[in-house]
């Protein structure tokens, strides 16, 4: 039984002694002319640079130049040698630059998970930065529940988060450095009835229908407990949703009120949001819930592009003192 000749032939000149330094040489050689020229830019005496050539030559079984009165000329054959021994050399280098980009942080990827008033506060600013010192690293952010972010550290789809360890899960397998409570408002479309009121109470606003997270929801239970605490009924009509699309869809639509957190109510509210189509009702001043954090899990190391974007986020928490 014969064996393809090519896989015979596999790694031949590599098995045959082949080194960088006899591709460095041929590269030098093409690009000078001058194997005493070659030799020195490689840092070497010629007659060392000739006998690398005579086991080049050796090793490929062809001969890859002649001399003249000039110098020397490479051959067909060395023509080609040189070719491809410049594009392995280069692809060395780019590697060798990648290696070095990675283990800085300067490329990689990183996904960070954040309840959505961090999100905005936070998170996005910190993304702004990062384009501007790290443009190649490339980053996901996903905005969910507590809940949800925390179920996806646990199962390794994102890097960090920001929010909270809810339920019966086992606070002693993350990293947790707590941040601060998240303030809530309460938000309607520009013009809604209940801004013409001059007093307006939690009661005035239960007469209109509200829309909601789903009922196991945190700001869900937070809302409805603080109603319930200040005496007030909840609301008759509730629509209830997951998503901040759909939120404030409907109220720019309708008359409809939402308890979402402070950082979006100020974001989509100020010109640079909705151009100002989102209003904050002036009541529950003293409406929050419960204290989020930076999360990530225990005796998981970042990677370089990771860990960058993580101690952004640290700055960021620490210069505007959100904790």
């Amino acid at each position: 039984m014969s064996l393809h000749p090519v896989l015979v032939d596999q790694d031949r000149m590599l098995r045959k002694g082949l080194k960088l330094q006899h591709l460095r040489l041929i590269v030098a050689l093409r690009a000078t002319g001058q194997v005493g020229t070659a030799a020195t830019r490689l840092h070497m005496a010629q007659p060392a640079a000739s006998r690398l050539l005579a086991q080049l030559e050796e090793i490929v079984g062809s001969q890859l130049y002649s001399r003249h009165a000039r110098g020397i000329e490479l051959t067909t054959f060395g023509e080609r040698l040189a070719e491809r021994a410049g594009r392995i050399l280069r692809d060395l280098d780019d590697v060798d630059r990648e290696i070095a980009e990675l283990s800085a942080g300067y490329r990689g990827s990183v996904s960070v998970g954040s309840v959505t008033g961090p999100a905005l506060e936070v998170i996005m600013p910190v993304i702004r930065q990062i384009r501007l010192t790290r443009p190649m690293i490339d980053v996901t952010i996903i905005v969910e529940t507590s809940g949800k972010l925390v179920d996806a550290l646990l199962e390794g789809e994102i890097d960090f988060a920001i929010g909270r360890i809810l339920g019966d899960v086992n606070p002693d397998l993350f990293d947790e450095r707590r941040i601060g409570e998240e303030p809530l408002s309460l938000i309607v479309r520009t013009g809604h009835p209940l801004q013409r009121r001059k007093s307006l109470t939690l009661d005035d606003c239960v007469e209109f229908d509200w829309i909601m997270q789903t009922r196991e929801g945190l700001l869900t239970q937070t809302v409805e407990r603080y109603l319930v605490a200040a005496g007030v009924p909840l609301p008759h009509q509730i629509l209830r949703t997951s998503s901040l699309l759909m939120t404030l869809a409907m109220i720019g639509q309708s008359n409809a009120i939402a308890p979402v957190s402070s950082s979006v109510a100020d974001f989509y509210g100020a010109s640079s949001g909705l151009s100002g189509q989102i209003a904050t009702l002036p009541v529950a001043a003293d409406l929050h819930v419960s204290a989020y954090s930076l999360l990530r899990m225990k005796g998981r190391d970042l990677s370089p592009a990771a860990q960058e974007f993580h101690d952004a986020v640290l700055r960021r928490l620490e210069a505007t003192d959100v904790n």
